[in-house]
């Protein structure tokens, strides 16, 4: 049985305000028991996993974004940089990850990397997480 509930790590979620909140909730749901998750820029989708691999989904959170089939990484990792020092909001990195080519993200809270991934589901940048 899974330690978490999709309840839990929405209390979490609703604690963060900006890209710089983000390691805080990471350590408050690596806690509740989930080892990873990804996430789907379409329609802010997550399934979280625990180390079991046991999974709880989440339902769409937006109206669907259309991902670009044209990955701009530079410009991605620009908008990455803006949202993580807080000059972005969620939805507002929802949709430059679209406009970018950004289909999703794998979390690992494990080996604490965040990876961005296109349609094909070819990893395009990993990211170190700050603990």
């Amino acid at each position: 049985m899974m330690k978490f509930t999709l309840e839990d790590i929405k209390t979490e979620h609703q604690k963060v305000k900006s890209g710089a909140d983000f390691p805080q909730y990471i350590k408050a749901i690596k806690e509740l028991g989930v080892s990873h998750y990804t996430t789907y820029v379409e329609d802010g989708k997550t399934e979280y996993f625990d180390t079991h691999n046991q999974s709880a989904q989440t339902t769409g959170k937006y109206d669907k974004l259309i991902v670009s089939e044209k990955v701009n990484l530079d410009h991605f990792k620009a908008r990455l940089k803006l949202h993580q020092q807080g000059g972005t909001d969620y939805m507002t990195f929802c949709k430059d990850c679209a406009e970018n080519g950004i289909e999703g993200w794998k979390m690992d809270l494990n080996a604490m990397t965040c990876t961005y991934f296109d349609k094909e589901r070819r990893d395009l940048l990993i990211e170190q997480i700050p603990g």
